[in-house]
């Protein structure tokens, strides 16, 4: 008998920047379509952009969060998907944040096989992501929580992108992952100078959208680091313009807002400059700068979950004197500016044809 899946995304982007979370649902996707069949694989999502929320749209997405309906997942919407369950030999659960809907499926008698896919711990990710001042940010951190929870109690296959998380997984919820499946990127690189050398004045790059997490690591870098080394220093995000409105020590970076194509940067930097400190699963702007063969510069939490040596990536570094340092010794030193070393890691394990494997083995 042939399979029918329905995989169900949170979000259905219509901009063709993609980044983070949207990237990793990307891969999980196009392996569903590749696995099964275009004409086997009907999608559904919670929310769609190119649909305008009204303002009690939003009202009732604050109060379904006291009963563990995250930020658009609503009864009604669930009632919908579990309606129609039947109709699939597999549910695709892109995201454990949408965990009540594998609840509801186990509680409806659903017969088939659910598959929730954990891009992050999503109580640590809301954590890190709100600030402490916010308001009702608990409810949030304890409805995405109780999400998780979710998750692995009514999914027949759990995944995880680290064995962090599964380990996470593991100690709060019983449950470890039936699958550690490591990030992946498609494969845009189209070659590179390999023997040109770093800079003397390296040309150094951030890469990340606005966010809690990135912003902080920018805003660490540009006031601890950026004073006391001689490099080119630019920020490349989606809605970055914002950081650099808001703050004072970002007047005079140079920010490239919602670039179409990031190839060129990738292509011409010397140093990919990555300190995020806050977190959970797998940074997506890592892989893609390993997948480029970049000299990356990153903290712990930016290499958390990827198989490198990180000194011969780049190196990895929590501190500003530890990043003053490496900058320094590259300055003193130029390296090749084309990292074979992180192109062969991405090769060999953050490829989409390095995961496709592992990914096929959970409908086995």
């Amino acid at each position: 008998m042939k399979q029918h899946i329905l995989y169900i995304g949170f979000k259905k982007q219509t901009n063709s920047i993609l980044v983070g979370g949207g990237i990793a649902n990307k891969r999980s996707l196009t392996l569903l379509q590749k696995r099964f069949g275009q004409d086997h694989v009907e999608e559904t999502y919670i929310l769609d952009e190119t649909k305008k929320r009204s303002l009690i749209d939003y009202f009732m997405s604050v109060i379904y969060t006291f009963f563990n309906y995250h930020n658009g997942v609503t009864p009604s919407k669930v009632k919908n998907i579990v309606k129609q369950a039947d109709n699939y030999s597999h549910i695709f659960i892109c995201n454990s944040v949408m965990g009540i809907i594998a609840k509801k499926l186990k509680e409806n008698h659903y017969k088939g096989k659910i598959i929730t896919h954990y891009h992050n711990i999503e109580s640590i990710y809301y954590d890190a992501q709100m600030p402490k001042w916010l308001p009702g940010r608990q409810f949030v951190v304890r409805c995405a929580s109780n999400n998780d929870k979710y998750g692995c109690e009514y999914s027949d296959k759990v995944m995880t992108l680290s064995q962090r998380d599964s380990d996470y997984l593991q100690t709060h919820y019983g449950r470890k992952a039936d699958a550690i499946i490591s990030v992946s990127v498609e494969d845009k690189f189209s070659g590179a100078d390999e023997q040109g050398l770093t800079r003397k004045r390296p040309l150094c790059y951030f890469l990340g959208a606005y966010s809690k997490p990135n912003n902080d690591g920018v805003l660490f870098f540009v006031k601890n680091v950026l004073p006391f080394v001689n490099i080119e220093f630019a920020v490349i995000g989606r809605n970055m313009n914002r950081l650099r409105q808001e703050n004072e020590c970002m007047k005079n970076i140079t920010v490239i807002n919602d670039a179409p194509d990031l190839a060129p940067y990738f292509v011409e930097a010397d140093f990919m400059i990555l300190p995020v400190f806050a977190g959970s699963g797998m940074k997506i702007k890592t892989c893609e700068s390993l997948m480029y063969g970049k000299n990356i510069i990153g903290s712990t939490e930016t290499f958390e979950g990827y198989h490198v040596d990180v000194q011969k990536v780049g190196g990895e570094c929590n501190t500003a004197e530890e990043y003053i340092k490496c900058l320094q010794k590259y300055i003193d030193s130029p390296i090749p500016r084309f990292n074979k070393y992180s192109r062969d890691i991405y090769m060999q394990y953050n490829s989409e044809e390095s995961t496709k494997a592992m990914f096929y083995s959970v409908f086995d």
